[in-house]
């Protein structure tokens, strides 16, 4: 489950995680944020989250663009995230001077933040279901005819939301449930995100790929970067996840969310 938040997929999701300390096991689901079981959580737990909680953990949550999960963390557009997810840029603002995948990177004032050169933070805004539209475009239709229908409709309704706002707007039409269901995610697209923290490799990827399904973990896999909107650093004190003033305890109710690209959570333990 805690794969929700590894890599890039068309659906956000929200994991529950149960930590009961006489059993010692998780109680757990996945869902989108449109589609949220609140009342059977609300029934079991104690704990019903509403549509106003959900939309802020949402907005909260940043897509970053090549492929991975983030989280807006402070009111001016802080964003935390893997270390991994920022290496590119990383590599890319290093020198023959200066190796700042080997040394680390920290700008102790907002003027030593510095922009990379291709990094993009997509946050989902609106959610909308288009199921019937694809499915009458899809009609009798098998084969080849299927597809092609399927990329036009999906092109027609991506581009309809976009409209001229490209450099500001981002539209994706995905299938869940293998298409029993389309929804039209819009996106609002930051650009200009700049290097804030970021710890030396040897630290950050200590234990390699295996490590990284597995915990506790012995590293420090994180990077922060910050969105700038308009040359300024984004306001984002509507909609952000501060960072807790006490431990999570065995028993507390846990929620993640991300953009899984995919959780094998149907394989078996053999």
């Amino acid at each position: 489950m805690l794969q929700c938040f590894t890599r890039l997929s068309p659906a956000l999701c929200a994991a529950l995680l149960l930590l009961a300390p006489s059993l010692a096991r998780a109680d757990e689901g996945m869902w989108t944020f449109n589609n949220f079981p609140s009342a059977k959580v609300g029934q079991a737990y104690g704990f019903s989250p509403d549509q106003a909680w959900l939309d802020h953990v949402r907005l909260s949550s940043i897509r970053l663009a090549r492929g991975c999960s983030a989280s807006l963390v402070s009111k001016d557009g802080l964003v935390m995230t893997n270390h991994h997810c920022a290496h590119s840029c990383i590599e890319q603002l290093s020198t023959a001077q200066r190796d700042y995948v080997q040394t680390g990177f920290y700008a102790k004032e907002a003027k030593d933040e510095v922009k990379c050169p291709d990094m993009e933070a997509n946050q989902l805004v609106q959610i909308t279901d288009v199921t019937e539209r694809v499915k009458a475009a899809l009609a009798g239709k098998d084969g080849k005819a299927f597809s092609d229908a399927l990329k036009s409709v999906e092109a027609d309704i991506a581009k309809e939301c976009t409209g001229s706002n490209g450099d500001t707007v981002r539209c994706d039409v995905v299938d869940l449930y293998h298409g029993g269901i389309y929804n039209l995610y819009k996106y609002r697209r930051y650009q200009d995100l700049r290097l804030v923290f970021a710890p030396e490799f040897a630290i950050a990827f200590f234990g390699g790929d295996p490590d990284n399904f597995e915990f506790p973990r012995y590293d420090l896999d994180v990077s922060f970067v910050r969105i700038y909107d308009q040359g300024k650093p984004l306001d984002s004190s509507a909609n952000y996840l501060p960072f807790a003033k006490e431990d999570a305890k065995d028993g507390d109710l846990t929620f993640v969310s991300g953009h899984p690209g995919n959780t094998d959570r149907l394989d078996t333990v053999a």
